[in-house]
């Protein structure tokens, strides 16, 4: 095994540890939003990532994402919120005021 075998063994590596890591973000926030959807008696209609990047917060280096979703107070209007994420933890939840039933 050469140094270029090697350095492609760890980027497939890093690449594989990335994807999971991305799945568990967004599998959490999917969670996150359909708990908070229910909780306020809201119709969640689609979830979508808007922008990951690497920062620190309070010190430690993670990801930090953010997701769009639509939802509907009444099953006729559509509404966009954003939810931002640090590593697995929900930071912010943005709801415009809605109209519901």
């Amino acid at each position: 095994m050469n140094l270029f075998d090697l350095i492609v063994l760890l980027l497939i590596v890093l690449t594989a540890i990335m994807f999971w890591r991305f799945r568990a973000i967004a599998e959490t926030a999917n969670q996150h939003l359909h708990d908070y959807c229910e909780r306020q008696n809201l119709q969640l209609l689609s979830i979508a990532r808007i922008k990951t990047r690497i920062g620190s917060y309070r010190g430690k280096l993670d990801l930090h994402s953010e997701f769009s979703f639509e939802f509907s107070g009444n099953g006729e209007d559509s509404y966009k919120g954003v939810l931002t994420m640090v590593g697995l933890k929900a930071l912010d939840l943005y709801t415009p005021a809605y109209r519901i039933q």
